[in-house]
């Protein structure tokens, strides 16, 4: 498959295996100083969660394994590698034997996740979402597959079988991506550290290497909360975003990346991930349509989708307990009528354009692969042009 970089998501980090520790120097390493996008007078609609992100809904954990080593020349096995691993348990380590309602879209194909068949013929996302670069899609598969194993119990049938969600984004202009530097001891360690509470974002977990409208790209997260009057629910998102060109990039309405100006690629060449998630209950034609607004929300942030552009989306509810248990002839469910849906389509919308300017503002300059930099959005420079468009909010 022709790839070019590519594609949108996000994880937290706990204590690493020794392993993990001693593949992690930080040779760039993150600020520890948490910058997000409403810090600087961005003005986004709607009302966030408490932690405006995916893990605002109750019960989602998130973890990853982000992996920084090495500087300089390019040595296909050695580095410099920037790259790792994002795990999203929708429903957290308590409950992986039951599967969540979901749906997928694809608004253009030029990627990989696996395992969508199965979601699409059945309605059923049955275990975690992983992300990662384009490379490592079969290892970080299989390892999904032996952690389950470890953790959980075979079907209700007996049988042991596992079909995982592994997206995936192309990171080669950062990281040595023939070094197939992501290990299986790595997703596990994603796996085991995923928790809620509050997400990072930027340079982490499977968005370590990744470049967004040319600048430094990567891992973000946002949510909603809708009014009690349109039933309360949350919407949450987290994005992988490897997307899109310079002039491209809109944020607020305003044409930022042609204010700014500077170039990563000759072409289009990026790809975005997006997975959002909700408590509402949602069936899964319900939730393909809320993954069809996820594009909604990409385009107000300026991509158009090029043909080497693979942007894949999923969508699941948490809501609905044990509705695939076979145990009972049948189950009754809980579902949103559709003429209510339209507050739960504007949220999608809204939180994934936030998402991923936040994947763009708390974030800092990389160097990688061949010493190629990659620079960080110049905060000050967006607050000054939010001034003069007269979009500043505070």
């Amino acid at each position: 498959m022709s790839k070019s970089p590519a594609i949108l998501l996000i994880l937290l980090l706990a204590v690493a295996t020794p392993a993990a520790q001693a593949r992690e120097p930080q040779t760039a390493p993150p600020s520890d100083k948490v910058v997000r996008a409403r810090a600087l007078g961005i003005p986004f609609d709607g009302t966030p969660g408490k932690l405006n992100a995916i893990t605002d809904v109750a019960g989602v954990e998130v973890g990853f394994t982000t992996l920084i080593s090495g500087e300089g020349k390019l040595e296909v096995g050695k580095g410099p590698v920037r790259t790792g691993v994002t795990a999203i348990i929708p429903r957290g380590h308590q409950s992986l034997d039951d599967p969540v309602y979901a749906g997928t879209f694809s608004l253009n194909g030029n990627g990989e996740m696996t395992g969508t068949a199965w979601i699409e013929e059945s309605g059923f996302l049955e275990g975690p979402i992983m992300l990662t670069n384009t490379h490592s899609v079969g290892v970080v598969r299989d390892e999904v597959i032996a952690w389950r194993i470890k953790h959980g119990n075979p079907d209700k049938t007996g049988y042991w079988w596992s079909l995982p969600v592994v997206a995936e984004t192309w990171d080669g202009w950062l990281n040595d991506i023939n070094g197939f530097h992501v290990t299986p001891a790595d997703v596990t360690h994603a796996l085991d550290s995923a928790k809620g509470g509050p997400v990072a974002e930027g340079s982490v977990g499977g968005g370590t290497g990744m470049i967004c409208y040319e600048f430094k790209g990567g891992t973000g997260t946002a949510s909603r909360v809708l009014e009690k009057n349109a039933g309360g629910y949350t919407v949450g998102v987290l994005v992988q975003a490897n997307c899109g060109r310079r002039p491209q990039l809109t944020i607020a309405g305003v044409p930022v990346g042609k204010e700014i100006p500077g170039f990563v690629y000759p072409k289009e060449t990026g790809s975005i991930i997006i997975a959002v998630a909700t408590d509402a209950p949602l069936l899964p034609d319900q939730l393909k349509r809320l993954a069809r607004r996820a594009s909604l929300g990409l385009a107000r942030t300026g991509a158009t989708s090029g043909n080497g552009s693979g942007d894949l989306f999923l969508a699941f509810s948490t809501a609905n307990p044990g509705a695939a248990n076979p145990d009972e002839p049948t189950h009754s469910v809980l579902t949103v009528p559709n003429d209510r849906l339209d507050p739960l389509f504007e949220a999608t919308v809204q939180t994934v354009e936030e998402a991923i300017v936040n994947a763009l503002v708390d974030n800092q300059t990389m160097i990688g692969s061949d010493s190629h930099k990659v620079e960080a959005l110049p905060h000050d420079r967006v607050r000054e042009l939010l001034k003069e468009y007269h979009r500043l909010s505070d």
